[in-house]
């Protein structure tokens, strides 16, 4: 199935938080939910959850990297 790479704009801190937490083997609801949603908003559909991939490394403009496996059927 194909990966769709999803980027969430954040904080520096969340961004942290977020980081920390999947390193301890936690899990960010909040950020899985909104890339969730992003992929439905690019008209695909989700296979499978959203799985964290790490930060950008922006000072200000932060992001939060996620890959999802998107249904091949709707990939443009």
């Amino acid at each position: 199935m194909p990966l769709l790479r999803i980027q969430l704009d954040t904080d520096p801190i969340t961004a942290r938080r977020v980081l920390r937490l999947h390193q301890e083997g936690g899990i960010d609801h909040e950020s899985r939910e909104a890339a969730r949603e992003q992929v439905w908003r690019q008209g695909r559909t989700p296979s499978g959850d959203p799985v964290f991939v790490g930060v950008t490394n922006g000072r200000r403009h932060v992001r939060l990297l996620y890959d999802v496996e998107v249904y091949s059927d709707t990939v443009p």
